[in-house]
C-alpha cells in the first residue's frame, strides 16, 4: 500500500476513534486499515495507537504525527487544485466573510463582475459586523479594518480608510450657510456608537495640523452603520463616514462632502481595509484572483491603499 493512502487511512481513524467507522467512511475493511497503520507504525519505529478490548486512543507520537499527516494531505490538495485551476476554469466554491458596510460601498460590485466572468464558481458571502476566525469559519477570504494581526494570516492592504464628513444636498440647502468648525456644534449628527470610537471627542487634521473636536450631542445615534446611512441619505444631518462608503453616493450627488479640508482619524478602526486569507490559501487561484478583483474596483475607482 503506498503512503499517502496510509497516511489518509490513519487520519480517519484518529479522527473517528474507531477503526471500522473509519473503514467504512473510507469504504475499504478494517482489515486493511488494520494493516495501513501497522506499517507507518513500522516505517516510524513507534506506536501510533494505543489498543485495549474497550478503547482506543492516540499515543504521544500518533498526536505529533496526526498534526503532519493533516498538513501534508492539506498541502497536497491544495497543490492539486493549483493545477487544476491552472489548466481549466476557475471552479468550485469561495467563502467569504465581511462587515455588512462594505456590501453597499464595493462589494456588491466586485462580486458581480465576478461572478459574470466565472460563472462556475459559487461565492457564499456572509455580512457580520461579528469577528469571525478564518479556520474556525472555513473562510477563504475576510475583509477587514481594524487589527489585523492574526497568527498564521496574511493581511494585504486593499484601501485607505480615510474618514470625510457628508451630508444630503437637502440637509446643507434646509440649514443654509456653511459648516465650519466654529458652528458645527449647531447642526444636527448622526453619530455611530461602537467600543473602538472614542464618545466625547474627535481628533481632526486640517492643514497637517491636528486638532481636538467635542462631540456634540447626536440627533441620531446607533451602533448599526447602514441604519445610520439611510439617515445621512434622508437628510437627517451630518455624519463622518469613510471615504470608501461615501464614494458612490458623492459620484450621484447624493451626497456632499463638508469641510473637504478637515480629515478625522479613523481610530480604533486603523488607516486601511485589509483582505485576510490563510497562510496556505496564499497560492490558490480563486484566492489570487478574487484579490485582483478587489484591486482593479479601486484602481478604476481612484483609491487604494
Amino acid at each position: 500500500m503506498d503512503r499517502l493512502t496510509a497516511l489518509g487511512m490513519f487520519v480517519a481513524a484518529a479522527e473517528q476513534g474507531n477503526f471500522s467507522r473509519a473503514a467504512e467512511q473510507l469504504g475499504t475493511t478494517p482489515s486493511s486499515l488494520t494493516k495501513a497503520i501497522a506499517q507507518l507504525e513500522e516505517g516510524l519505529g513507534a506506536k501510533l495507537f494505543e489498543r485495549t478490548t474497550r478503547r482506543m486512543s492516540l499515543t504521544e507520537a500518533g498526536h505529533i504525527y496526526l498534526e503532519g499527516a493533516r498538513q501534508a494531505l492539506m498541502q497536497l490538495q491544495l497543490a492539486g487544485e493549483g493545477v487544476e485551476q491552472l489548466q481549466h476554469e476557475l471552479r468550485g466554491s469561495l467563502r467569504i466573510t465581511a462587515p455588512p458596510s462594505f456590501a453597499p460601498a464595493f462589494l456588491n460590485a466586485v462580486c458581480c463582475r465576478f461572478l459574470r466572468e466565472h460563472p462556475h464558481v459559487h461565492l457564499e458571502v456572509d455580512l457580520s459586523d461579528t469577528y469571525v476566525d478564518l479556520v474556525d469559519g472555513g473562510y477563504d477570504l475576510a475583509l477587514r479594518d481594524g487589527p489585523t494581526d492574526l497568527p498564521g494570516v496574511i493581511a494585504q492592504p486593499l484601501v485607505e480608510n480615510r474618514i470625510t464628513l457628508c451630508a444630503s444636498p437637502a440637509y446643507l440647502a434646509s440649514r443654509g450657510g456653511e459648516v465650519t468648525l466654529d458652528n458645527y456644534l449647531q447642526h444636527d449628527w448622526l453619530i455611530l456608537r461602537h467600543p473602538l470610537l472614542n464618545r466625547h471627542f474627535w481628533w481632526v487634521t486640517k492643514d497637517d495640523q491636528r486638532i481636538r473636536l467635542n462631540q456634540p450631542a447626536p440627533r441620531v445615534s446607533s451602533d448599526n452603520y447602514d441604519f445610520l446611512l439611510a439617515c445621512l441619505l434622508d437628510g437627517q444631518g451630518l455624519q463622518f463616514i469613510p471615504q470608501w462608503s461615501a464614494a458612490p453616493y458623492l459620484a450621484r450627488g447624493e451626497l456632499v462632502e463638508v469641510m473637504p479640508e478637515c480629515w478625522r482619524e479613523p481610530s480604533g478602526f486603523g488607516p486601511q481595509i485589509y483582505v485576510l486569507y490563510l497562510t496556505h490559501r496564499r497560492n490558490t487561484r480563486k484566492v489570487k484572483v478574487f484579490i485582483e478583483y478587489l484591486k482593479t474596483y479601486w484602481q478604476e475607482h481612484g483609491a487604494s491603499a
